[in-house]
């Protein structure tokens, strides 16, 4: 037996909340040595083993903690360490386009992780709803019990001090209660919170995607931007319009030159005309 099952050993049980639970009378240990579980006895209820990881053993006292506190303590800490590093990676991208590649690789593994998750979180709900029906159910008891404890007294069935006994009693029971159901209503709440963190993910993983199929989209416009574009139909009348009007105000300049002989000499030629025959009849 070793010097830890040694100390545990004859303890009284509490649970977190200061509600006394049982005494330790003895443990279930491993191979190795190793405490696995630890037998409480509960009184009515009986012998109750309890694992070891539930316990935190203290000088004069063993605090037993809840499964669902336990496990939900385990599943915070993991999603909110997943959600870091899926924040972290974006955060990566957006300053180097080079890892996208990678970093597609490694948000499908977190995200996987994240559904794996999710699986453990709708079992812990389910626990934690359980227990607050559980609470609901004790604080109704209470409450009963206060209030018969009322009507004895009112009845003169029980003294005023037998009276202020029973709700001093009731009134650290219901004040553990209140406590347990606060931190449960703290929880539901945390995991709340993560789901939103986890939906404010899914936008820049479409991101990633859509910036590599706008990456090929602008790839491929650059390739058809390198050709010449093509001269559209009512642009190719355009430059052979100017040269016709141009060659046609020439041509209109030139049509009163004619080949056909003059009806009308000018007086130089006939002048020319009367010296020749002069000439001729003298000799």
């Amino acid at each position: 037996m070793s010097n830890d099952e040694i100390q545990i050993i004859g303890k009284k049980v509490k649970d977190m909340y200061g509600t006394y639970v049982g005494k330790v009378v003895g443990t279930i240990s491993d191979i190795d040595g190793s405490i696995q579980a630890v037998g409480v006895d509960c009184g009515a209820d009986g012998l109750r083993q309890i694992p070891f990881e539930q316990l935190v053993v203290q000088s004069d006292v063993v605090i037993f903690i809840p499964k669902w506190r336990l496990e939900s303590q385990r599943l915070l800490r993991e999603k909110g360490l997943t959600l870091r590093r899926l924040k972290a990676l974006i955060d990566l991208v957006s300053e180097n386009d080079d890892m996208k590649e990678s970093a597609e690789m490694l948000h499908e593994k977190y995200k996987s992780k994240l559904t794996t998750l999710d699986e453990t979180e709708r079992q812990i709900k389910a626990q934690l709803d359980a227990r607050t029906e559980e609470l609901d159910e004790q604080i109704k008891s209470v409450k009963m019990l206060i209030f018969d404890g009322k009507m004895q007294y009112k009845s003169n069935e029980i003294s005023e001090s037998t009276f202020e006994s029973v709700k001093t009693q009731t009134s650290d029971l219901i004040e553990h209660i209140t406590h347990e159901q606060a931190e449960i209503s703290k929880v539901q709440k945390r995991l709340d919170d993560l789901n939103i963190e986890v939906k404010s993910t899914e936008a820049p993983r479409h991101q990633i995607q859509e910036e590599a199929i706008s990456y090929l989209d602008t790839q491929s416009e650059s390739e058809v931007q390198t050709k010449l574009p093509e001269v559209p139909e009512h642009e190719s009348v355009e430059p052979f319009r100017q040269p016709r009007e141009q060659i046609s105000q020439p041509i209109i300049a030139k049509q009163p030159v004619s080949a056909t002989p003059n009806p009308n000499p000018s007086p130089n030629t006939n002048t020319k005309e009367s010296d020749w025959l002069a000439r001729m009849e003298a000799q």
